[in-house]
């Protein structure tokens, strides 16, 4: 995986290689200003200020923000280039790859056909793909959904990554991730999973009568006037497209590692602006993309078998920040990072796209949240710490939805792709990240038999594996 983080990337992105077109890593313009009557002046300052910030601690050629409040639209603006080789300016109508975003309209294209009684989220998956083999599980449709259904993910197979520039079809994705065995019992455990969202695409063509991109530009993107938001394939020229980019071996910006986008399909295949995706989120919480009653259920947690709750919905992470509910998506896929997040009991809706795999959309969303909430910027404090207390912390964890590994070196702590900040007492922050918390625990023989990660109001421990 490219970052075991909360943000629930789409695609789990191989080490970066050299790449033949290298772009240098120079500094981008101040920003490309939000568009005029969509910005709140003091607002506007605060989000200039930390989107300079972003793209110095983690570079990136451009980020597009968009921020509504009540309905309205409080600030729209890019920052940074869209397109590096050809010097063209980030705005809030940059079409950006959205990844794991694109879940939750797949998921509200589901709720569609279950409200037209076309499908039922308690019936077994083989009532409609009789021939898909579940190993003698039953897999209901609802745990497609929420990340329970125990399939293997093909994003977590070294056999796709072979594959993954090749224009596979249907046949051949399925045949590639039913095959193994499956990672759990269906209901067992919470698994982030892609196989599960490519499964519901199939789903939603067989049971339309349509293809995927066809029903959700009938049904969604035509319908609510989204039309920033696109399958984003690779031949088709789209207006105002953003290239991809990741970090080279030099430190500076490299075109993204080609993908065919035939496959990240209905689990990250989407593209779209942040002034679509604001209108998006707030078309689905209103009741005007799918029913109130089928968006109730999108935002409802489920359970495990044995009664655990699940932190994740249709489509939707369900957690808690700064003290309020919130219902989110982060997205990666190569090249981009995503993330959207809404705070009802506020009524703000925050969408940030960044064209870098270096990006941290997540952390910026968070602190522009804070921002636009009238609360203080926490930073963490770096505490020097003894190397026996970071050694103590080294070691590989696994939780039962695949193994962390931390590990020690040159003077320092990494795990989940960051640098781990220490600040005392076992407590570190990814990459100086405030809003994510690791705790080593302690132990009887000083190696840490466990670490809790806490992101989003959601606490997920660790135990560590045993040699």
């Amino acid at each position: 995986m490219i970052r075991a983080m909360p943000s629930h990337p789409f695609f789990a992105l191989p080490a970066l290689a050299t790449f033949a077109v290298f772009v240098a890593c120079g500094s981008p313009p101040a920003d490309s200003p939000a568009h005029s009557g969509r910005a709140d002046g003091t607002l506007a300052g605060q989000i200039h200020e930390l989107a300079q910030d972003a793209l110095r601690d983690h570079p990136a050629p451009g980020i597009s923000i968009g921020v509504q409040r009540g309905g309205e639209v409080v600030f729209a603006g890019g920052f940074g280039y869209a397109d590096l080789e050809n010097e063209v300016p980030a705005t809030a109508d940059t079409v950006y790859r959205i990844g794991s975003v694109t879940k939750q309209f797949t998921a509200a294209a589901a709720m569609l056909l279950v409200e037209e009684g076309k499908l039922d989220l308690s019936a077994d998956l083989t009532e409609y793909l009789p021939d898909y083999n579940t190993h003698g599980f039953e897999v209901t449709v609802e745990r497609l959904l929420n990340h329970t259904s125990g399939i293997k993910g093909y994003t977590e197979m070294p056999e796709f990554w072979e594959r993954s520039r090749l224009d596979l079809g249907h046949e051949a994705m399925l045949e590639l991730f039913s095959e193994p065995p499956f990672e759990f019992e269906p209901g067992d455990r919470y698994q982030y999973n892609n196989s599960g969202y490519y499964l519901l695409g199939v789903l939603i063509e067989r049971l339309s009568g349509m293809s995927y991109t066809e029903f959700l530009e009938a049904r969604l993107f035509g319908p609510l006037g989204l039309e920033r938001t696109h399958y984003l394939r690779n031949g088709p020229l789209v207006r105002g497209r953003a290239e991809g980019y990741e970090v080279g071996e030099d430190g500076g910006f490299v075109n993204d590692e080609p993908l065919s986008m035939e496959l990240p399909y209905a689990a990250g295949s989407l593209g779209a602006s942040v002034l679509d995706l604001l209108a998006w989120q707030r078309a689905l919480a209103q009741g005007q993309a799918v029913s109130p009653p089928g968006y109730e259920r999108m935002t409802a947690r489920g359970s495990l078998v044995n009664g655990d709750p699940v932190h994740y919905g249709y489509g939707l992470s369900l957690g808690e920040e700064h003290g309020l509910a919130r219902v989110s998506h982060g997205g990666g896929i190569n090249g981009f990072r995503a993330q959207l997040a809404l705070y009802p009991e506020e009524d703000l809706g925050i969408a940030v796209l960044i064209n870098a795999g270096s990006g941290r959309p997540g952390l910026l969303a968070n602190r522009i949240a804070r921002a636009a909430l009238g609360m203080e910027q926490p930073e963490v404090t770096e505490i020097e710490v003894p190397e026996s207390e970071l050694r103590r912390c080294a070691g590989t964890y696994n939780p039962g939805r695949g193994p962390v590994t931390l590990r020690f070196e040159d003077g320092s702590l990494f795990g989940f792709g960051e640098r781990l900040v220490p600040a005392g007492d076992g407590v570190f922050h990814p990459d100086g990240d405030p809003f994510t918390r690791i705790v080593c625990e302690s132990g009887p023989d000083g190696a840490a038999p466990a670490l809790t990660l806490t992101s989003g109001g959601v606490t997920t421990r660790y135990p560590r594996a045993l040699d």
